[in-house]
């Protein structure tokens, strides 16, 4: 096994090895089949059964369904009172919509590095990134790992902020026994295929506080203040979106809603080996789970350590020579984001509506900087990283983990035949 493969050796990961995600079996079936055969297509009563199964088995007092997480996280923005020219705060490496949805509601977002331990937004300088017009935080629970909730909120309490949890990707994941969507003042969660929890497409809102909830709805339904489960008036009180599910994706979603539990467990089990057996590989660092938090394991983010494997050059640049001879070797490694959120032309540029808005509104966007290079831990992160989303996911068990480690070794071992020029 010596022979790296993209040299002509046989593969670590045999063809096949890794199987799918999600695992579809009777259950969803049964009631994707009957959600069809029943004749309400729209907001039909899986969508509503969905929202009471996901609020009790996360502990919320209210869900709503959405047909995305961004719209769920639209909806966030709206129920804490978020309007034009009002700062929020959100870490500087996350999928766009963490940030794009506060310009969805004319706010400027105001870029956090990350710790690039957790690579999630460093709580440490979250206080020097609030302005006279900071209104909110955006905590994201990037990749499954929650942020340091105790310290996000009394920040917050400190500052009379609210916090919106990005739990997009983090479905299940702990904070000192705590789930995620339930520490801040509302949530958004994500179903989108690759999630932990997938209905294909879709996403949930979640709150306990009503007036909260009653905003979030107001938006999700064209501005109107009765919802699809009450007599509506169809009469448009505010500006609003189209932001429902439909029956079909919520009786998919209840399908593996009923096997969330067993999916995790599979996930712990299999992060908790895999991180076993890549321990000690020279150049490799290995995801980082503080005490008291509880990782889900919706991506497992490894980078790399230029200087431990005597690489000069750009870091991109080995990284991706590295990636491509382990996807020879049949590892399923992926870039996830390859910029960081401040260096994306919608928030560079300053004209999200054009004219300059939303910041050129009122001068909301003065002293609001996007340089990429004030966020340092992100770019490093960003040129080294790669990840893994199936591996860990059910019905993969030991055997798949077992075969993605031998990848591993086996490029690490034999990385002085990678030459990222070739």
């Amino acid at each position: 096994m010596s022979k790296l493969a993209i040299f002509g050796g046989n593969k670590a990961v045999r063809e096949g090895a890794i199987k799918a995600w999600p695992p579809i079996d009777d259950i969803d079936r049964e009631m994707v089949m009957a959600s069809l055969n029943g004749g309400q297509h729209t907001f039909g009563p899986n969508c509503k059964e969905f929202q009471s199964e996901f609020a009790e088995w996360n502990g919320n007092k209210y869900a709503i369904t959405t047909n995305s997480g961004t719209a769920a996280l639209h909806m966030c923005l709206v129920a804490c009172g978020i309007g034009v020219g009002d700062h929020v705060l959100v870490t500087s490496y996350s999928w766009s919509s963490s940030a794009t949805c506060i310009l969805h509601h004319n706010a400027i977002p105001v870029f956090v590095d990350i710790d690039f331990a957790t690579i999630n937004m460093d709580v440490n300088k979250i206080e020097a990134a609030i302005t006279p017009r900071t209104k909110a935080i955006v905590a994201v629970h990037l990749h499954g790992l929650a942020v340091d909730m105790d310290k996000v909120t009394a920040i917050a309490k400190k500052h009379n902020l609210k916090v919106v949890e990005d739990a997009c990707q983090a479905h299940g994941a702990l904070f000192k026994g705590r789930k995620t969507g339930t520490m801040g003042d509302c949530a958004a969660f994500s179903f989108n295929q690759n999630k932990c929890l997938c209905s294909g497409e879709g996403g949930m809102f979640v709150t306990n506080n009503e007036s909260m909830r009653d905003a979030a709805a107001q938006l999700w339904s064209f501005g109107e203040t009765s919802t699809p489960l009450e007599s509506r008036d169809y009469h448009a009180y505010a500006l609003g979106w189209m932001y429902r599910n439909n029956d079909l994706t919520a009786a998919f979603g209840r399908a593996q809603l009923s096997k969330i539990d067993s999916y995790f467990n599979i996930q712990r089990k299999n992060g908790a080996l895999l991180n076993q057996l890549l321990r000690g590989i020279k150049g490799l660092i290995l995801p980082y789970e503080p005490e008291g938090h509880t990782h889900n394991w919706y991506n497992y983010t490894l980078r790399i350590d230029m200087d431990a494997i005597g690489w000069q050059g750009d870091p991109a640049t080995m990284r991706n020579a590295i990636m491509k001879v382990l996807r020879a070797e049949g590892v399923p490694a992926g870039v996830w984001q390859s910029f960081i959120l401040p260096d994306m032309t919608v928030f560079k540029a300053k004209n999200a509506y054009g004219g300059g808005c939303p910041w050129s509104c009122n001068s909301a966007g003065d002293g609001v900087v996007y340089d990429p290079a004030l966020f340092p831990a992100a770019n490093r992160h960003c040129s080294t990283h790669f990840g893994m989303t199936t591996p860990l996911r059910a019905p993969n068990d030991s055997k798949a983990v077992e075969m993605v480690a031998e990848g591993f070794h086996k490029v690490f071992d034999n990385i002085e035949q990678i030459d990222p020029e070739k």
